[in-house]
């Protein structure tokens, strides 16, 4: 039996052969290697560092290296939020508004927007570049500081096929935040992409079909169909940018979420007014101790309700200032439906492009049947 069973396994090889005395000696001196190994090193190691750029409201760009849970308290976001940034995952594109962020994954643009700052990934990308250019030059008045370029980097000739310059201006408007500006140049940016992606396809597809309805061939046909599935697949690639957009324009609460610089103006004025309630309370306490109160007239009771008033008022602001937010969205609303006819008129070159794909497949198809019913009638 030994025998047989040596004639049909295959001969193990030598690494299998000496498994056990292996972990026999690992495990007897596995406290001796544990104990050299570099722990320290190995926490450097895993702490997940990665490369940002950074971009505040004046322009200025810097690379930073921040670990992910850093990351996450700069920024209050949650873990599954970063998880979209990650370009080792493929996410479909995404526009997110947080507490105090913006999150935005628009093709290579992936990035964190708050009301101070951009952090966007740090790649060689041309696009990712031309976001970095295009968003200081934006942000940075004619002549007043230098416009981080990269070495050898010629974005200019890098421009997709539309050009949005002459569509929506030269430059955002000065009334927008700065969180919607920085929004503004990666909506562009993802949809001159597309575009571009879009314009290619079209040069590409319609002589090839043009051809292959003079010279049906097997050849033109393989060409044909991976041409059809590349344009499957930048569709539905524009359709969700066209889609995350649309969602955001229906949903007044999600645009009024976005407004990151109205809402930390709300939170520092209430901080303010904490504070000087907490020296008003520390004024009257030190007056309470320095001069006797007479029981008949207590100025002190007509400042607290004086103070409570005021407290009352300043909260009653606050809460209209955030109600008004829902109704101040149109600056927002516009700026996306801008944006939106850009990539909703990328979806119709695309579905005409299949359309006319359709049709030449139609065309070949009758040619074809032709050519069998003829050949069935030669041999009847």
């Amino acid at each position: 039996m030994a025998d047989l069973k040596e004639r049909l396994l295959p001969p193990r090889p030598a690494s299998a052969i000496n498994l056990k005395e292996a972990s026999h000696r690992s495990y007897v001196h596995g406290r001796q290697h544990f104990q050299s190994m570099d722990v320290i090193g190995l926490k450097k190691r895993g702490q997940g560092l990665r490369s940002w750029i950074r971009v505040d409201t004046s322009g200025n760009s810097e690379i930073i290296e921040v670990d992910k849970f850093t990351m996450m308290r700069r920024c209050d976001l949650p873990a599954r939020d970063l998880r979209l940034l990650d370009p080792l995952f493929v996410y479909p594109s995404t526009i997110l508004g947080r507490e105090k962020a913006i999150v935005v994954n628009l093709e290579q643009i992936r990035c964190i927007i708050t009301a101070d700052e951009v952090l966007l990934l740090n790649s060689l990308d041309s696009y990712v570049l031309q976001y970095v250019v295009e968003l200081q030059r934006r942000l940075t008045t004619a002549g007043a500081g230098e416009v981080w370029q990269p070495e050898g980097a010629d974005l200019s000739s890098r421009r997709g096929s539309t050009n949005f310059d002459d569509l929506f201006g030269n430059t955002s408007p000065d009334y927008l935040p700065f969180e919607f500006r920085a929004l503004e140049v990666a909506l562009e940016t993802a949809c001159t992409f597309l575009d571009s992606q879009a314009a290619e396809l079209e040069i590409e597809a319609y002589p090839l079909l043009d051809e292959l309805t003079s010279k049906i061939s097997t050849l033109n046909l393989e060409r044909v169909r991976r041409l059809k599935s590349r344009l499957v697949a930048l569709t539905r690639r524009v359709q969700k940018v066209r889609d995350e957009i649309e969602q955001l324009m229906d949903d007044d609460g999600d645009m009024a979420e976005m407004y990151l610089t109205e809402k930390k103006r709300r939170v520092e004025s209430s901080y303010y007014i904490d504070q000087s309630s907490v020296g008003y309370r520390s004024n009257d306490v030190a007056q309470s101790f320095s001069a006797p109160v007479s029981p008949v007239s207590s100025p002190h009771d007509g400042r607290k309700l004086e103070k409570s008033l005021s407290i009352a008022r300043s909260r009653h602001e606050s809460m209209r200032s955030s109600e008004s937010s829902t109704d101040r969205i149109e600056e927002l609303e516009m700026l996306l439906e801008a944006y939106f006819v850009v990539i909703d008129s990328t979806l119709n070159k695309l579905t005409s492009l299949k359309e006319y794909i359709d049709d030449t497949e139609d065309f070949i198809n009758i040619q074809l049947e032709s050519k069998i019913l003829l050949i069935a009638v030669k041999k009847a």
